[in-house]
């Protein structure tokens, strides 16, 4: 049962994307909108916005590029910032990924206005410790003494931002992930699933390489030059310009020579989720807690994926799915084999196990009632 606040307060989300701030926090909007709060979302505008304005938010584009390095836009950015918050006057704001944590947070505490910083997961800089890392961990490490709070999304994220001195334990809180609905991602014909055709196994993700699609494509190699009557699915989009985005070349060749079938982009994922036998995810990017990981854990689905921050808090080895090794395809493989092999019964009982450990550790209801703990302790004061 959630906790209740007073209601008409007016709650900021800042991210980098409305497709984030609708694919990830809705269902904690639409909590607060229920209970009478109104919702303002500062992000870059994309067709998303509309789907947030349809769901009783205010929506504000914002103009800034997440992934540049350019100090002045970094200082326009802030002001940007700095001046909306003037304007709407929110009575709390939530921050996501790294340049609304650092600069929004900022410009929170200069109009005098309490937020939080979601850690969403650490990124690039994180794993290449380059000049970028240290200017990065300065900017964090002033920002963050300013914020009520700073939410990780797993331990070992925590952990290192206390061990590098960036925040002080006391503003911690790890949450669990950003949380998923078990009753919109549920399947349960799943035991019932006849068992004919190709066995199939599903990707969906990010169309980047640090999530391991190449590395999914030659375990397909592998599998297939095994004879096994296997298909391999892909879904999910392209971010043109990322530094870290595959090529559509490569895309193009593993769809010739028949590992892959892109599904392109699905806004509702369930029905690829129904028709798969297996999820794989081999990703060794710095992840916070992967969503689609818990979502095809709710649909029953038994996983496999890799032995990575994030990833490995989903999956309970051997009991809900397999961990893999990071940057192995072969270990990839030879997982996959076990999991094509494995009776369906057993399949059946490694879905059902995954299932009941997202309800138990990344339920949705108990995401909003940490946000409400928050609310409800900042208005106490």
């Amino acid at each position: 049962m959630y906790n209740k606040v007073g209601p008409h307060k007016l709650i900021a989300f800042v991210s980098n994307s409305a497709w984030s701030v609708y694919n990830f926090r809705l269902d904690v909007i639409r909590y607060l909108l229920d209970n009478g709060f109104a919702v303002l979302v500062l992000a870059p505008e994309d067709e998303y916005a509309q789907y947030l304005l349809k769901a009783g938010c205010q929506f504000v584009p914002l103009h800034f590029n997440n992934k540049t390095e350019n100090p002045v836009a970094d200082l326009a950015f802030y002001r940007q910032l700095n001046a909306l918050y003037r304007q709407y006057r929110p009575d709390f704001i939530f921050h996501y990924v790294a340049k609304p944590n650092i600069y929004g947070s900022l410009a929170a505490a200069a109009v005098g206005i309490p937020s939080v910083a979601v850690i969403t997961g650490l990124g690039y800089p994180f794993a290449k410790r380059n000049w970028l890392y240290h200017v990065v961990k300065l900017l964090y490490k002033r920002a963050l003494r300013k914020t009520r709070e700073v939410w990780f999304l797993n331990n070992e994220d925590a952990k290192i931002f206390i061990n590098e001195h960036i925040v002080n334990i006391e503003k911690v809180k790890v949450m669990p992930g950003e949380g998923v609905d078990t009753d919109y991602f549920s399947f349960p014909q799943r035991s019932a699933k006849k068992d004919k055709g190709p066995f199939t196994f599903l990707m969906s993700t990010r169309l980047l390489k640090s999530k391991g699609i190449s590395l999914y494509a030659d375990a397909a190699r592998i599998l297939k030059k095994k004879h096994y009557d296997v298909r391999f699915e892909l879904i999910g989009f392209f971010e043109q310009h990322h530094p870290d985005s595959i090529a559509r070349e490569d895309l193009d060749r593993w769809q010739k020579e028949g590992l892959i079938h892109y599904g392109g982009f699905a806004k509702d994922v369930r029905p690829f989720l129904q028709r798969a036998d297996c999820f794989v995810f081999p990703s060794f990017y710095n992840e916070g807690v992967p969503r689609c990981l818990m979502e095809a854990a709710s649909m029953e689905l038994p996983v496999i994926t890799s032995n990575n921050r994030g990833c490995k808090e989903v999956v309970m080895n051997n009991t809900t799915g397999f961990l893999c090794h990071v940057h192995d395809p072969f270990d990839l493989a030879d997982k996959m084999e076990k999991m094509i092999n494995l009776p369906a019964e057993e399949r059946n009982r490694l879905g059902r196990h995954g299932r009941a450990l997202v309800i138990k550790k990344f339920d949705i209801k108990l995401v909003i009632d940490e946000y409400i703990a928050t609310l409800n302790a900042d208005w106490a004061e």
